[in-house]
């Protein structure tokens, strides 16, 4: 079997949080873009309760910093059009 067959019978290859293989292969400049992506598409699709505690999570899931000031920072940067 080759890789990539190996790849599309794995079950969390698709459902896993881009943060998890991005680790390694992303810098944190792509996973902070990518922090802001995923809270804006939370936003849009009506699933925030608590925008500060999900940005901190986020982040921290992400292996980024989550200061106040940085939750501030990507919270305003999900809130800019």
């Amino acid at each position: 079997m080759s890789d990539h067959e190996h790849d599309a019978t794995t079950p969390d290859a698709t459902t896993a949080p881009v943060q998890e293989g991005s680790l390694t292969d992303a810098d944190d400049g792509e996973r902070l873009e990518g922090v802001v992506e995923q809270v804006r598409g939370d936003l849009l699709s009506g699933h925030v309760d608590d925008l500060q505690r999900m940005v901190r999570e986020r982040l921290e899931q992400a292996g980024l910093a989550a200061s106040p000031n940085d939750v501030d920072a990507v919270v305003s940067a999900v809130q800019t059009p």
